[in-house]
Formats: structure tokens, C-alpha cells, sequence
């Protein structure tokens, strides 16, 4: 008796703007795949231009799972996302089809593919005092306490990751037992496919600076900044008392958006601030990328051929 082949599922990880979600589409429709992001901002309803989500037609195309699950003003924890993912990626297989893991969120891809450790869940009082503390002293102060009592945490956390450093702080204040210490210990659970998987980025960083300046304007042209008006309407986030400490205004550049809005800056200076800020996120990401040691890396834009034979490599699906 013949045995049933592994269901297969490819992830496409990557820094911004690299080019993910447009190979993610093409290959969908060539495999007969679904897509799963693995995006901590696309998971927000209203954060779309700024975002770079899938549009409508593009959604259309073919199933789109984990975007526009929750408000901007509600949390979503990489735990949650796992969970989540695994529901998603499941009834996939299930339906025959592929799984197709596209996104740059590596905090998601490891909560997924590692799996995590079971931490004390978030306590609302502990956040709130930690909040305040950040209010008074800054959140460079604070990233300097979790630099005593977890070192390995703050050299793996930017200084100005207020969600990270907030969460690395108050797990250590609820246990004693420094967060890195915790991830550690996380429990593997064996992926429900065989998997591919592929980093999509240009060679040369200039490059990918280029991209990301370019896609940029594109986004102001298409009503970025009109977006960001309309997510400081919702009744949620006008009355919040502190807007810019929720994860989903704090995506690159819906952060420099809001400030602008609020007059902090001009024209020219908010362009520049959200620039960079995206390059510092792709920083981030290839930091993370360049401990995926069994993925392979391609530029879809200058390697399209050899990253197509990877593809039909694992798949036995050539590219027509």
C-alpha cells in the first residue's frame, strides 16, 4: 500500500518590502496554495495602505488567512497568532492545497515554527505601572532596567521596542526568572507539512533602501496619510489615553503618520523619519533572517529563475 505524500507548505520570509506578498499571489495560483500571513501589522482592520496589505482584488484571487482579525485598539499576542495559524494552516492541508507562509514578523514565524514557552499571561495593573514608568522616564530608561536583569533579552530588543521591553519587564517581575530564560524552555511542536523555506531579498542593501523609499511614496500617493486620518477618528483611538503606545499605531510608519498629524514635524522631515524607520525594521529582520539557517536565500526581482527552480524543486511544479 502506497503511503499518502506529506502535505507540503512553503515560507516566504524577508524583509520589508522584498517582495513577498507579490510571489506569494503567483505561487498561490500556480500550486493551487492559500496564503497565511505571518505580519503583525496586516493582522490590524484599517491598516492597509501603510501596511502594504493585499488589496481586495488581490484577496480575491485566492484565500487570505490572519489579516484584519482584530481593531486597532484590541492586543494580539504572537501566541495567539500561533494558535491561530495552526487553525488556518490545518484546514488548508486538509483541503489538499498548499500552505503558503508569507510575511516578516519573525517573532510570529518562531511562535509558529519553534513553538513558544508557556509564560504567565499578561497582567493588566503590572502593564499599566509599567506604562507610566515609561511615560515618566522613557522607554530607553526602561530597556536599561531589563538590561540589569536580562541582559541576553536587551541585546535581542531595540531600545525603543516599548511592546517587547513592557513584555520582557513584566514577565520578569511576575516570575523573578528573566524572560530569554523562559523562551528557552518553549515546547516544539512538530509542523503539520514539510517545509520550504525561502528568504526573498536583493543582495545589495541599497537596493532594498531603494525599494522601501519608493514603495513609500507610492503609499503617500495612494492616500496613506488620508488612512491614518481615518484611524484617528475611530472612537477607540480618539478617546484612547495613550494612542502611540498601541501595537497597531506603533507599525512603522503609521507612527511617524500620527505624529505628523499631530504637528510635530513637516512634510519633508515626517517622509524621512518613516524611510527610516523601515530601514531600521529591515535591520531587525535580517538580524532574525540570518539565524533561519536551513532557509535559502533569493532576490525575486534578479534571481527569478533560480528561485523558481527551488520552488519546483520541492514542489514538482515548474513554472510555465
Amino acid at each position: 500500500m502506497r503511503l499518502r505524500a506529506r502535505p507540503l507548505a512553503i515560507a516566504l520570509m524577508g524583509p520589508t518590502a522584498s517582495g513577498k506578498s507579490a510571489y506569494a499571489l503567483e505561487l498561490a495560483e500556480r500550486l493551487g496554495g492559500e496564503i497565511v500571513s505571518v505580519d503583525s501589522a496586516l493582522v490590524y482592520r484599517g491598516l492597509d495602505i501603510g501596511a502594504a496589505k493585499p488589496t481586495r482584488e488581490e484577496q480575491a484571487r485566492v484565500p487570505h488567512h490572519l489579516m484584519d482579525v482584530r481593531d486597532p485598539c484590541q492586543p494580539y499576542s504572537a501566541a495567539e497568532f500561533a494558535k491561530d495559524a495552526r487553525v488556518a494552516i490545518d484546514g488548508i492541508l486538509a483541503r489538499g492545497r498548499v500552505a503558503i507562509l508569507a510575511g516578516g514578523t519573525g517573532l510570529y514565524f518562531r511562535a509558529l515554527l519553534d513553538g513558544l514557552a508557556d509564560m504567565p499571561d499578561a497582567d493588566p495593573a503590572l502593564r499599566e505601572a509599567i506604562t507610566e514608568d515609561a511615560n515618566l522616564r522613557g522607554w530607553a530608561a526602561l530597556h536599561a532596567d531589563l538590561a540589569v536583569v536580562d541582559p541576553e533579552a536587551a541585546a535581542r530588543i531595540h531600545a525603543t521596542d516599548a511592546q517587547r521591553i513592557q513584555r520582557a519587564l513584566e514577565v520578569h517581575r511576575l516570575t523573578g526568572k528573566p524572560i530569554s530564560a523562559w523562551q528557552r524552555e518553549s515546547t516544539r511542536v512538530r509542523f503539520p507539512a514539510k517545509l520550504l523555506k525561502l528568504v526573498l531579498s536583493p543582495p545589495d542593501r541599497a537596493l532594498l533602501h531603494a525599494r522601501i523609499e519608493r514603495r513609500f511614496d507610492v503609499m503617500l500617493t495612494d492616500g496613506f496619510l488620508d488612512e491614518v486620518h481615518g484611524l484617528r477618528a475611530l472612537p477607540e483611538l480618539r478617546t484612547h489615553p495613550a494612542p502611540l503606545e498601541l501595537p497597531a499605531v506603533r507599525a512603522v510608519g503609521y507612527r511617524q503618520a500620527w505624529e505628523f498629524l499631530d504637528g510635530e514635524c513637516d512634510t519633508a522631515t515626517f517622509r524621512a523619519r518613516a524611510i527610516a524607520a523601515t530601514r531600521q525594521l529591515a535591520k531587525r529582520q535580517f538580524t532574525w533572517l540570518r539565524g533561519e539557517v536551513d532557509a535559502r536565500w533569493f532576490d525575486p526581482v534578479t534571481q527569478r529563475t533560480p528561485l523558481d527552480d527551488a520552488v519546483a524543486g520541492f514542489t514538482g511544479n515548474r513554472a510555465p
